[in-house]
């Protein structure tokens, strides 16, 4: 039985490792995006576009991770490597709706991102994101 609970608390802290290594990795995609520091933006200004877009991001991130470790009980070296597998996949798809609606829409998403005023574009990408994920999650299982 404790070796049982030890096995899962490590298989929890590897997991939980690559899930803030992603959720870093979404942030700094998401300030790479925005003009002026995310940071700022966010718990300074009170941006509610980059915030928008930052909690959209982290939460589909969230459900790839959770369907890929849920869909990999049984092996752990497979579900750590798909679960950092989908996730990147899941990070990169998210990045390209961005610049794919940045490139069809007119303006710069980037520029509205950092204007105190919701902008309805902020809420398209923020979607689009959640849909990303939700299809990635499917994939998997």
């Amino acid at each position: 039985m404790l070796q049982e609970l030890l096995s899962g608390l490590l298989a929890a802290v590897a997991y939980g490792v690559i899930g803030v290594l992603m959720m870093a990795l979404g942030y700094v995609l998401v300030d790479l995006a925005t003009p002026g520091k995310l940071r700022d933006l966010i718990w300074v200004q009170r941006n509610p576009n980059a915030a928008l877009l930052l909690v959209s991001g982290l939460s589909g991130v969230g459900v790839i991770l959770t369907t890929a470790i849920a869909a990999s009980a049984d092996d752990l070296v497979a579900g750590l490597v798909g679960t950092l597998a989908y996730g990147l996949l899941g990070l990169v798809l998210m990045s390209l709706s961005f610049l794919l609606i940045d490139a069809l829409t007119p303006g710069k998403l980037g520029d509205e991102l950092a204007s105190p005023n919701m902008h309805p574009g902020t809420w398209v990408s923020a979607v689009a994101h959640v849909v990303i994920s939700v299809l990635i999650a499917a994939a998997i299982w």
